[in-house]
């Protein structure tokens, strides 16, 4: 499976302080992940070096290059914000999700279940939406997913019955 180079990060969904500020709501793990980053990239493809950031009530307000008060934060608001994968110092065997939904799933003995189309994040888990001869909902704990290959985009899942 191809990957993607741009990984969706978050939004921007408003204005912190009068000094230039962003609050970010982000889609990655989580917001120390997101601190890890020292650029975002804009849907036009501007790109904006992060100054700093710091973990506020479960978002990140960041100061950007370029946003030196709330008049040039408020444009940003809204804006989707993207890092590149290449800035990513993922563990080994990690992967993002967006590099799995398309991936085929097949159950232990090598039969064809599906399709990943979705994944649903819960409290618990997520859940991998999988669709094939019928839709199956399958929790993204170890105990199912036997084995992920993002690479060639494959999982390996261990059904039960009523799955």
């Amino acid at each position: 499976m191809e990957k993607k180079t741009l990984i969706e990060a978050g939004r921007i969904v408003n204005t912190h302080g009068v000094q230039g500020e962003v609050k970010i709501e982000v889609w990655l793990d989580s917001p120390r992940f997101f601190k890890s980053f020292r650029r975002l990239v804009l849907p036009g493809g501007g790109e904006l070096k992060i100054l700093s950031a710091r973990e506020h009530k479960g978002f990140v307000i960041a100061r950007l290059e370029g946003t030196e008060d709330v008049n040039a934060a408020m444009r940003l608001k809204g804006q989707t914000v993207f890092v590149r994968r290449e800035d990513a110092a993922l563990p080994r065997g990690a992967f993002f999700l967006q590099d799995i939904i398309g991936a085929k799933v097949e159950d232990e003995e090598g039969r064809e279940i599906g399709i990943l189309t979705e994944v649903m994040e819960t409290p618990a888990s997520n859940i991998y939406v999988v669709r094939g001869e019928r839709e199956h909902l399958i929790p993204a704990v170890p105990e199912f997913i036997r084995k992920t290959d993002a690479d060639a985009g494959r999982i390996t899942v261990r059904l039960i019955e009523g799955m």
